[in-house]
């Protein structure tokens, strides 16, 4: 296992718990997890990118080892990529970094590779399963507006796998999952829904709190990216690595991302959402390949 070391980042009223090593002379990546994992999602990852790579990853704000600002509104993606690039500035003030990102990590690396001049600190973002909800929201409101019957169904069949939104934003929520879900149980849905089986050292010991503490990211965003989407483009090199097997983000969601990206490329894979889990090497040597092709690029 590759040996990763601690450190903390500040990032307002937040203590981030970062985690770096690898190649420290190598290009920087910059990991990020989704809901309700942890920086530890990588970690297999990170075994095929250490020898090339300046490995980083880190807990997301309330989330692992990284402090929990308490209130739902300090969820928002502006704060989240707020966090992001403090991160960003401590462990590479002087060069861009490149990031990857899944499911809710992606969705607040859109947020910030979307803001202006981001191309000056992020030279390239490969995201996985977490798209820009601003782009989702559009992309199912042109297609109810300007019908086909292909685009209707991707509509219909991308409302009925995030139909579970509904009940992780309800009160309902925190006391179910603090009851009837732990480490064990999780193993066993994942087990059962993606065809995984995560070795111990993927989940964090705060798994129970996690999953309760990242409905946050729920509350504080949904209803805000579908209820009026805002014009966000990036001038950063994407690669969408599309797991086409994934339960929770159809893969037509992405048809329109081009329109808001100058530099994109995809690449679609036969996995499940827990793409990091299930293949690794997949997603290292993708995202790999991807900075290399950037790097080869004729300037």
């Amino acid at each position: 296992m590759t040996k990763l070391d601690r450190r903390t980042v500040r990032s307002g009223p937040v203590d981030l718990a970062v985690f770096e090593g690898g190649n420290l002379d190598g290009p920087t990546l910059v990991m990020v997890h989704g809901w309700p994992d942890t920086s530890r999602l990588w970690t297999r990852v990170v075994e095929h990118l250490a020898e090339d790579f300046h490995v980083v990853a880190y807990d997301t704000r309330g989330q692992g080892e990284s402090t929990d600002p308490g209130s739902t509104a300090a969820f928002a993606l502006p704060e989240l990529a707020k966090d992001f690039f403090a991160v960003v500035d401590a462990v590479s003030p002087h060069e861009p970094v490149h990031v990857l990102g899944h499911d809710w990590g992606s969705v607040q690396v859109w947020e910030a590779v979307c803001e202006p001049d981001a191309e000056r600190r992020v030279a390239s973002f490969t995201s996985i399963s977490g798209p820009n909800v601003d782009h989702l929201s559009r992309w199912a409101r042109e297609s109810v507006v300007h019908p086909s019957p292909r685009r209707l169904a991707a509509v219909a069949a991308q409302g009925l796998s995030s139909s579970y939104i509904g009940f992780f934003v309800s009160p309902a929520a925190p006391p179910l999952f603090r009851r009837f879900f732990d480490r064990q149980r999780w193993t066993a849905f994942l087990r059962r829904a993606e065809g995984i089986d995560p070795e111990p050292d993927l989940l964090a010991d705060t798994l129970a709190d996690d999953m309760v503490n990242g409905l946050r990211y729920y509350r504080a965003n949904v209803h805000r990216g579908l209820g009026g989407p805002r014009e966000r483009r990036t001038a950063v090199p994407v690669l969408l690595l599309v797991p086409t097997k994934d339960k929770a983000i159809r893969d037509a969601s992405y048809d329109e991302t081009a329109h808001w990206v100058d530099r994109l490329q995809r690449v679609d894979v036969p996995y499940g959402h827990w793409l990091p889990m299930a293949a690794p090497e997949v997603v290292a040597a993708e995202t790999a390949g991807f900075i290399r092709s950037l790097s080869a690029r004729p300037v």
